[in-house]
């Protein structure tokens, strides 16, 4: 049978209840992941602290044990109130991932608070 015979005999819709498999030799493949840039990591990070009244206080991307993900260090709140926050975002999406950096078992938790003292000496400088 050729493609126009089979298009001419070929069910407009299946009848309710029945299930059409594709062909055997018909080869699944997963859909391709979608790539979360590091512009789009920043704006959902910004979304989430502007709701908080959060800063950022830096982000890049690591590749930790063969995941590659975005990484956000963030301050909340000021003085002794003042909290610092970790957020991670698998680069091939999922979900974002907000932990205080003093429960976090990261290797950048540790940067953060250093990061934003060193912030404050600049900015008591300035």
């Amino acid at each position: 049978m050729d493609v126009h015979t089979a298009k001419q005999n070929a069910p407009e819709s299946a009848p309710e209840g029945v299930i059409l498999l594709p062909p055997p030799q018909t080869e699944l493949r997963e859909a391709p992941k979608r790539v979360v840039s590091e512009g789009e990591f920043e704006t959902v990070v910004r979304g989430a602290l502007d709701a908080v009244g959060g800063t950022l206080l830096f982000k890049m991307t690591i590749d930790a044990e063969g995941a590659a993900h975005h990484a956000a260090a963030a301050a909340v709140g000021t003085g002794e109130t003042r909290q610092f926050l970790l957020l991670t975002l698998p680069v091939n999406g999922g979900r974002l991932k907000v932990e205080t950096t003093a429960r976090s078992a990261s290797p950048l938790a540790g940067i953060a608070a250093s990061y934003a003292g060193l912030l404050d000496v600049f900015k008591a400088a300035a």
